[in-house]
């Protein structure tokens, strides 16, 4: 991902930037939605320079079929965004690299499209796995988040971005559109909406159980703060 021209940064000239590259965009994510006005890539798009910031549409991807999205994966300079055993901390990453990353690829859906692609992806096996070490809660108040610790995609984005350019400033200039969004929603009949963690640990969530034995697990884990 492309660090924004229009934020104030100071940026060396031997390390240009970033290409921010939301490319694994899921269909299926995008269509309810459209309608709610709740989605954060067109809001990321929209922040920065044109051709900084590209998006692809789908759920699987080849090298035959996918040429340019094949070239930024196998390309030295290219990190995707995924958390992970196998994930460095992105701060930590930068400080050992001897490349400073051109491209960062982030895959935007719900956690389990995100997963989903993420795995049944091998394009994805390419870059360098990084992941953003914060207990910064996500400002996006108005979507159900699974943990107190989860971030939208542009949060995501604005994180590295301030990470990479070491200016906390372009995180707080990316996070002004999110923060209105959610502010005009709230204001037109849109409600707070806390963690499934949190509701479960309070003893608010609203659904039943699950019978199936795999989600029951993942709902005590987040109810015992346990990283899933």
């Amino acid at each position: 991902m492309p660090a924004p021209e229009s934020v104030p940064m100071s940026i060396s000239p031997s390390a240009p930037p970033p290409d921010l590259y939301p490319s694994v965009h899921n269909p299926a994510s995008s269509r309810g939605e459209e309608s709610k006005v709740l989605r954060t890539v067109p809001l990321l798009a929209a922040c920065l320079p044109p051709g900084k910031c590209t998006v692809k549409i789908g759920r699987r991807f080849s090298e035959e079929r996918d040429v340019e999205l094949s070239t930024v994966c196998r390309d030295s300079g290219t990190l995707i965004l995924y958390p992970g055993a196998e994930a460095t901390n992105l701060e930590e990453f930068i400080l050992d690299s001897p490349v400073y990353p051109s491209t960062i690829i982030l895959i935007d859906g719900t956690w389990s499209q995100a997963k989903d692609i993420f795995y049944k992806n091998s394009l994805f096996r390419l870059p360098k796995q990084v992941q953003l070490k914060t207990s910064v809660c996500s400002q996006y108040v108005i979507r159900m988040q699974p943990t107190n610790r989860c971030l939208s995609t542009l949060e995501c984005a604005a994180a590295a971005l301030s990470i990479l350019e070491k200016n906390n400033c372009i995180q707080e200039t990316l996070l002004r559109p999110l923060q209105a969004l959610c502010s005009f929603q709230l204001q037109h009949g849109a409600q707070i909406r806390l963690s499934k963690e949190c509701l479960l640990k309070n003893g608010l969530y609203p659904k039943p159980m699950p019978k199936n034995k795999r989600k029951l697990r993942k709902m005590e884990l987040l109810m015992n703060s346990v990283k899933i």
